[in-house]
């Protein structure tokens, strides 16, 4: 549990549970009994409900939904606390005698997380002077969202509190006015000047400015009218032609006229505020070669080169249709690593592939003793930061001739640095997660102490709510990052109420419905993942390298077992080795549907075959597991397990290959945080199923654009996709469809260039929102600051430098994150009932 109660299940909670316990009293009294039998403790959700089904009295309802709702408890005998979430975002914290079932109450997060911290540190947990930390103090005049459906569509809700702020009298729309004064590019003026500096002025000029363009051609360039504009007081950037000039002057005019939320956005969509973007992401090894599968470096990589092409494409689009002649400039700002491991990660400076106006910048970390020249765990990162980010600053001013426009940062450290440099240059800021590790690791919050030495959980967790509650705007890929699901909290849900004992006590960390959360998904790169049916496009001399990876008969480093049986469609998953990715399950599933067996063949991508080779535990199981399943279930000749393959392009065409033998692609994992090779095998036009757990069911509309399938129900899983394929060997349209559906999901929701559009416009409103909330903002930046300079700047002194001596790559903490207890059961007996 690490939430609080940002809602209410019920005004009258305490009191209504209180009438159910008095019911089924005799049912009840065993219960609680078992929950205080091994004394005070953290009881998790399967543990609450495990109990509560023994003894459960099916007609009660109202203690159904508690103990289905519930997360977790804290036993403190004789009283059970229980941490109640009933919608996404929204907590309870019940109190109740276990020896007087009518002794119950209703509690705040504060005082729920005291009685958590008695398991760690009574002695703190009593101490009236602990530091607690409230953020959500400097938000009391900041609306907020209360659907929970609402969640991740921020922007919509800030579109329409600006139009409530601007509509009415002609003076409320004064503060547009004003943003629109400060708009400019280099000390020029762009949009309007000081001849326009009143809300009816500019109204009066936008209607002489349309009659003016009523008798013009629309493909009139904005050159041939731009005089006469700047006389009435328009500077450039309204557009490159009369045509685009006069749909700004009308978004504009009706803002002006009438706000309403379509429109505004609309105005922004068009506005020239946005030329220079940074981007940071320091940890690792940030390269365009030779670095994916080193220390920290992976997905993050692709990820933020792929965000940098879409939005050079935009941005250049953009600033051509608002009749500029600007050239945008997007930094990537990372670490300079002295000592490369053979790659370019020692270059200050190197041009983005694929783009005209993008670089990396990278900067050295930096001590009293010099320029470290090693790699760095990011977990060990936090005392270089606050160095770097000085140095990155006037480097950035430098390199881009002033001030960015928009700073995005990335995980943990790139969060903190972009926080620490939108703050010294008053830029608009976003962040990007990526993952939250508090989420990762059970009771990280409460055992701090005890994994601190080695990964500095102190450090990160206090660093990301810094970063959180800096941010102008959170970008998250889907909804269960921020909120979770109906089951699960979400990553920043998390952090809303936690508690590090002896440090300090979080009753308030981040509120999932601020109206700074915003959803925009990547997509695949879409020069490697393209349809299968784009034949002119097809990677062919991959072809004969993928023949051999798919059918050879021969067993070697690169591919063991074969298919013997080359007639049949292929299924094909590609993942990490690992219990969460469930490669293994995937295998057991087709190795016991003698059905599925018949239809397909099943090829696997991920690890290799020796486990002697592998330095993970879970990966060295998993490598053993599978042989044993290929053995139990005798799956030579249907099965085909090839090793973990990093070349993009070749892998973009192994999906159309496997496309072309009308086969699928299955992600079977028990949790996906988004599903990236869900995005990509949907863009190769092959049909998927994917979890239903995660990122994937936002994806994947089931039945429609593709197949939800439950990773604990294996049965149920392999029947669901043989049944597909029984259909597809009847009807071969069949197959056609869910290919063509797929692709279309994707390219509705799920490219590049429509999460560039979005970032981008979010950049525009939020930079607006800022300077209308300028006021409040800045004492809650007085308040970051504070935390900062007393809680973190503390916590780093114990972080310790790293030496240029040689060093062990031991970037992740020995164990690896599980899937909560409640994801590898099937649905409870209580599930079932009340529908948790």
């Amino acid at each position: 549990m690490t939430s609080t109660s940002t809602g209410k299940l019920s005004d009258s909670i305490a009191d209504n549970i209180r009438n159910a316990l008095k019911q089924s009293q005799s049912y009840m009294k065993r219960c609680f009994s078992k929950y205080m039998e091994k004394g005070k403790r953290v009881l998790k959700a399967h543990e609450l409900r495990d109990e509560f089904e023994k003894v459960m009295d099916d007609k009660n309802e109202t203690l159904g939904t508690m103990f289905s709702s519930a997360q977790e408890a804290v036993v403190t005998p004789p009283y059970v606390t229980f941490a109640v979430r009933p919608t996404p975002g929204c907590w309870e914290f019940v109190k109740v005698n276990s020896v007087d079932l009518s002794d119950v109450k209703q509690i705040s997060s504060a005082e729920y997380l005291k009685l958590k911290e008695t398991i760690a540190d009574e002695n703190w947990s009593k101490d009236e002077n602990a530091l607690e930390v409230d953020f959500e103090a400097f938000d009391f005049s900041m609306p907020k969202l209360t659907l929970a459906s609402s969640i991740g569509k921020e922007l919509n809700f800030v579109s329409k509190y600006i139009t409530s702020k601007l509509s009415g009298s002609v003076d409320n729309a004064q503060p547009l006015v004003d943003y629109l004064l400060s708009l400019e590019y280099q000390g020029e003026k762009l949009m309007i000047n000081e001849t326009l500096n009143t809300a009816a002025k500019l109204q009066l000029a936008l209607i002489v400015a349309e009659v003016s363009l009523s008798d013009l051609p629309r493909d009139t360039p904005y050159q041939s009218i731009e005089l006469r504009f700047k006389e009435w007081g328009f500077e450039r950037g309204w557009g490159d032609t009369v045509e685009r000039v006069h749909e700004t002057i009308r978004s504009l005019s009706e803002v002006l006229q009438a706000p309403d939320p379509q429109n505004l956005e609309k105005l922004f969509s068009k506005l020239p505020t946005i030329f220079k973007v940074v981007i940071f992401s320091p940890h690792g090894y940030f390269g365009q070669s030779d670095v994916l599968g080193l220390p920290d470096t992976g997905g993050q990589v692709v990820y933020i080169l792929d965000q940098v092409r879409a939005m050079e494409e935009e941005l250049v689009l953009k600033i051509k249709s608002q009749g500029l002649n600007i050239k945008p400039q997007i930094l990537v700002v990372t670490r300079l690593i002295p000592d490369a491991r053979g790659t370019k990660c020692n270059q200050e400076r190197e041009s983005i592939i694929g783009t005209k106006y993008s670089q990396i910048l990278r900067v050295p970390f930096r001590t009293e003793t010099g320029i470290l020249r090693r790699w760095v765990s990011r977990f060990d990162i936090y005392p270089y930061l606050e160095t770097f980010a000085q140095d990155v600053t006037s480097k950035i001013l430098d390199a881009m001739e002033g001030k960015p426009d928009l700073i995005i940062g990335n995980y943990t450290d790139g969060n903190l640095v972009s926080s620490l440099v939108a703050s010294k240059l008053g830029i608009t800021q976003a962040t990007i997660a990526h993952a939250l590790e508090k989420t990762k690791y059970e009771d990280s919050d409460i055992k701090w102490k005890e994994l601190d030495p080695k990964y500095h959980f102190s450090c990160q967790f206090i660093a990301d709510t810094i970063a959180m509650n800096a941010a102008d705007f959170i970008i998250a890929s889907t909804y269960q990052e921020i909120a979770g699901s109906k089951e699960r909290p979400g990553q920043y849900e998390s952090h809303a109420a936690f508690t590090l004992p002896g440090l300090c006590r979080v009753v308030s960390g981040i509120n999932v419905y601020d109206p700074k959360f915003n959803i925009a998904a990547p997509g695949a790169d879409q020069s490697v993942y393209f349809p299968y049916t784009e034949t002119g496009k097809r990677f062919t001399s991959f072809h004969p390298a993928i023949e051999e990876l798919l059918y050879s008969k021969v067993d070697n480093d690169e591919h063991i077992g074969y298919l013997a049986d080359r007639k049949k469609p292929i299924i094909f998953s590609m993942a990490r080795l690992d219990t969460v990715k469930n490669l293994t399950g995937l295998t057991e599933w087709y190795g016991k549907n003698k059905r599925l067996r018949s239809l397909v063949n099943l090829v696997i991508v991920g690890a290799f075959f020796n486990p002697s080779k592998s330095k993970d535990r879970e990966e060295m199981a998993e490598i053993k597991k599978m042989h044993a399943l290929i053995e139990k279930y005798q799956l030579k000749g249907q099965i085909r397990w090839i090793a973990a393959q990093t070349d993009r392009n070749r892998n973009g065409e192994l999906y159309r290959c496997i496309a072309d033998t009308k086969g699928a692609f299955v992600q079977p994992a028990l949790y996906e945080a988004f599903g990236l090779t869900v995005i990509e095998a949907m863009n190769c036009g092959l049909p998927t199923f994917a979890t239903n757990q995660g990122g994937p069911a936002e994806i994947i509309v089931d039945g429609v654009s593709g197949f939800h399938i439950n990773p604990t129900n294996g049965d149920e899983s392999s029947n669901k996709i043989s049944d597909f394929f029984e259909k597809c060997k009847t009807n071969p349209a069949y197959w056609n469809q869910f290919s063509a559906d797929g692709l279309k999901r994707i390219n509705e929701c799920y490219t590049w260039k429509i999460y560039a559009n979005k970032v981008l416009n979010m950049g525009c409103m939020y930079g607006f929102w800022k300077q209308l909330n300028k006021d409040q903002k800045q004492a809650k930046q007085r308040y970051i600051q504070a935390f900062y300079n007393l809680m973190f700047r503390n916590l780093v002194k114990n972080v310790p430098l790293a030496s240029d001596e040689t060093q062990q790559p031991d970037s992740k903490p020995a164990g690896k994150p599980q899937p909560t207890p409640s994801t590898k059961r099937s649905q409870s007996r209580l599930q079932r009932l009340f529908g948790a």
